[in-house]
Formats: structure tokens, C-alpha cells, sequence
């Protein structure tokens, strides 16, 4: 999910060079675009251009090989991922709008797993999922939820965030996967 706050009305072209291909989006990507044309307004509704409809963020799914450095984040019980979620992702600088359609998104794969082992990557994600945005956000903040069920809790380093503020035209970013090969458990 991406969502624009630009101060005014503004037009935007977002570019996705993604290392995996991309098998969901709405509004539908564009593939000799490489992304989006949009027009988006301060209380974050977006017009898409190419079907002149309004859409509440922009939404793509892809599907590709990414190894994630887990030795970082935190252990968490299926069944206190909620609460894990809204205090994480409120830390992070998302609004009650931006944590309550994540976690009602990502809780139900969660909440049945005994154990999650969770990283939210940042950086990693900025290196698979390129993304240019025209005009450039004064304030970006784009994080991939990457987990892995656990059947029983283990030690990991808790993960530290940078304080994200809100400044001028702000893009925030959410995503997701599951890793899924079990060398952990």
C-alpha cells in the first residue's frame, strides 16, 4: 500500500523497479510506464489518470527471492500481534488510518501462528523495490513486514526504528511476506 499526502493537489508519476515480477496492482500498473500516473490531494485520495477513478492509496503485490536478515526484530505470540502491530507501527510514524489497514490486512495470517518471528525491513526493501517518485517526497517512509511462524519463542536482537516525521509532500510505504523456509523453528 502507498499512500500521498502532498500539501496541495499535485500530479505524480510513481516508478517501481522491482528485482521479481509483479503479479497484483491497483489501479493497475502500467508496464510501459513502469508504474503510475496520478494526481493526489492532501487528505491522501488519488486519482488514478489512466482511468480517471479514485482509489485511497496505490496497492501492488510482487513475487520474488529476497533473503532477509532476521537476526533482528522480535518474537511475538499469534495471539498478541494486534497490539505488537499498532504499537510497532505507530512508533514508526504511521497514522491510525495507515496502521489500522495494515494490521487488518496482516493480522489474520498472524494471529494463527503460535509464534511469529517478525523484521520490518527497511533499507533491505529500498534495494529490491526501487521506487521514483516525481515530484521527489520531502518525507518517505516505506517498511516490508517480513516474517516467519514459530512453534516455539527464540532469542533475537529487538529491532531499533529512526523516528520518521512528516514534513511538506509525504509518501509512507507498507508491505509484506512470509519467509518461508523453516530453518528456524
Amino acid at each position: 500500500m502507498i499512500y500521498f499526502y502532498p500539501p496541495k493537489e499535485e500530479k505524480i508519476s510513481v516508478r517501481l523497479e522491482y528485482a521479481g515480477d509483479i503479479v497484483v496492482s491497483y489501479p493497475p500498473y502500467n508496464p510501459v510506464l513502469q508504474g503510475w500516473n496520478i494526481k493526489a490531494f492532501p487528505d491522501g485520495k488519488v486519482i488514478n489518470l489512466a482511468d480517471n477513478q479514485e482509489y485511497s492509496y496505490i496497492f501492488w503485490e510482487g513475487k520474488g527471492k529476497k533473503s532477509y536478515d532476521m537476526s533482528e526484530g522480535f518474537v511475538v505470540e499469534g495471539s498478541k500481534t494486534e497490539q505488537f502491530l499498532k504499537e510497532a507501527l505507530r512508533s514508526m510514524g504511521f497514522t491510525p488510518r495507515e496502521y489500522n489497514e495494515f494490521i487488518v490486512y496482516w493480522y489474520p495470517r498472524l494471529m494463527v501462528n503460535k509464534y511469529n518471528l517478525i523484521h520490518f525491513a527497511q533499507t533491505e526493501y529500498a534495494q529490491i523495490a526501487q521506487m521514483n517518485i516525481t515530484p521527489k517526497p520531502d518525507s518517505l517512509l516505506r517498511v516490508l513486514m517480513v516474517y516467519q511462524p514459530l512453534t516455539q519463542p527464540m532469542a533475537v536482537k529487538p529491532q531499533v526504528f529512526k523516528p520518521f516525521k512528516r514534513q511538506g509532500f509525504t509518501v509512507v510505504e507498507w508491505g509484506g511476506t512470509e519467509v518461508t523456509d523453516n530453518t528456524l523453528n
